[in-house]
């Protein structure tokens, strides 16, 4: 089929990237605009622009889809479909209707659950054991239109959302091209979504850092999974900044809450419900990240060591 695909970020180009190599033709690509990104605040392509034009295609990055001119863009390609990936823009109605197929999503969740702009990180951060992707055709409302293809896929214990991240983006691109063959030959059922309005997977923001040690050994390792790699899950130690990026459930329990213990090299932190979280991989403010190991060469853990002081 004849495509048009929109999009911005790296998710969004694992999938673009299979389907510029598919049997489909991309006759363009509509991004974000580039913006400054970085320290030194360079302007760069998206990842999905400089995929597209590695594949020579087409590159449109209008600043708004309301004033017409993106819809006469599309107009004249003349698309049988139109599909959207991680593009951050809201499609006006005349362009959900402006393809043969309309326009067709893929949404990183088991909708209806996690509608919205991070459903990898709730997953993770709620606990959850199983997630997926959904590929839907759009209408007006977020993440609400009609199921046409869906893959499931387990979570591990200590899947952090950047490889989870990875691992869908990959499902979801095969997904995606399942559900074009399904399309094109009319097989495609579409599945009304089921009824209630799951948990809606608003923005990550940086306030959601701060580890409240209180909280249960598993709340506060579902934290830390779900915030890698940004803002990063974060405590203090005498007044010093530590993120920390990976950590582990434990069997072992005792002390008070932030309380840190070092047993063979092995970083411990107790939690609210008693039990110890190991820490494996963290990040004192202004260094690398570094290993528990490396860590408690350079800042030994002390009797009355803790974490949030």
């Amino acid at each position: 089929m004849k495509c048009i695909f929109m999009g911005t970020p790296d998710f969004a180009a694992v999938c673009l990237e299979k389907l510029a190599s598919s049997r489909h033709e991309v006759l363009a690509v509509f991004s974000q605009p580039d913006k400054p990104v970085g320290r030194k605040q360079q302007i760069l392509p998206t990842v999905v622009k400089a995929c597209a034009l590695q594949h020579g295609i087409p590159v449109y990055q209008p600043p708004t889809l309301k004033d017409g001119s993106a819809l006469a863009q599309i107009n004249q390609l003349q698309p049988d479909i139109i599909i959207v990936v991680a593009y951050g823009k809201i499609l006006p109605t005349e362009i959900l209707h402006a393809a043969k197929y309309g326009c067709v999503n893929e949404h990183a969740s088991l909708l209806p659950k996690y509608r919205g702009a991070a459903p990898i990180q709730w997953a993770v951060l709620n606990g959850d054991r199983l997630t997926g992707v959904c590929i839907m055709q759009m209408d007006a409302g977020l993440d609400t239109g009609d199921i046409l293809y869906t893959v499931k896929t387990d979570i591990g214990p200590n899947e952090t959302s950047a490889e989870l991240f990875d691992r869908l983006a990959v499902l979801g691109a095969d997904a995606l091209l399942k559900t074009l063959d399904l399309i094109e030959s009319g097989e495609a059922v579409p599945q009304k979504q089921p009824q209630g309005d799951g948990f809606y997977a608003s923005r990550i923001t940086k306030d959601m850092a701060p580890i409240d040690w209180s909280r249960s050994a598993a709340q506060i390792h579902n934290q830390i999974r779900g915030l890698q790699t940004w803002p990063c899950a974060q405590t203090t130690q005498n007044g010093r900044v530590l993120k920390l990026h990976t950590s582990r459930l434990t069997p072992f329990s005792g002390g008070a809450p932030g309380q840190v213990t070092e047993q063979n090299k092995h970083l411990y932190v107790t939690c609210g419900d008693g039990k110890w979280l190991e820490i494996l991989e963290l990040q004192p403010a202004g260094k690398k990240k570094m290993d528990a190991k490396s860590f408690l060469s350079g800042y030994p853990v002390q009797t009355d060591t803790y974490f949030g002081s």
